[in-house]
């Protein structure tokens, strides 16, 4: 690995306050989490920016800890990307991850629902799926991602294939530090 790439990075985007590559467990994600929680306390980011942000950081990580799958082979591999940083005016939060072509099949259209509705519109839908009970912590994406949706700013994705039944799935959620988020 290029250390300069990651460097590169942080002269492109800004501050990285957190980056890690590899295994994930749910103590690993606790452990970033305090890492992150320690970060905001120092710096000038507000309480409803911070929560924002630890919401979207425990949501990709599970996702990635609890859906990712081997490159090659037909296995659960929990492993993923997470990346956690600041520019000039937003706060960001980069993940990539395997996920097989079942699951892509699964997050696609409720991520494509999700970017044609307004903020208020994601902020209903979060509700409904909230009182329905569908989609509540089902495999292949479910409720969390409207969760991310509603706390953020912009949402960014890709699936990028590497065969027929694996992806790169590359998600970015961006919190803008202004008051206004719309």
């Amino acid at each position: 690995m290029d250390i300069n790439k990651i460097q590169d990075i942080v002269k492109q985007d800004g501050i990285v306050f957190l980056t890690y590559g590899g295994f994930l467990s749910q103590a690993l994600i606790s452990g970033m989490t305090e890492a992150l929680e320690q970060e905001a306390a120092g710096s000038e980011l507000n309480m409803g920016d911070a929560n924002d942000i630890f919401t979207i950081f425990i949501e990709l990580s599970q996702n990635m800890m609890n859906y990712s799958k081997n490159k090659d082979k037909d296995e659960f591999k929990s492993e993923g990307l997470i990346l956690v940083g600041k520019d000039e005016n937003s706060y960001y939060i980069h993940s990539q991850n395997i996920i097989a072509l079942k699951d892509k099949e699964k997050i696609e259209p409720k991520l494509e629902e999700i970017e044609t509705l307004t903020r208020d519109g994601i902020k209903k839908r979060y509700r409904e799926l909230r009182r329905s009970g569908k989609d509540k912590h089902g495999k292949g994406g479910g409720i969390g991602f409207y969760e991310i949706a509603k706390r953020c700013s912009k949402i960014e994705y890709s699936f990028t294939p590497i065969n027929d039944d694996r992806f790169y799935f590359h998600f970015q959620a961006t919190i803008n530090t202004k008051k206004d988020k719309n």
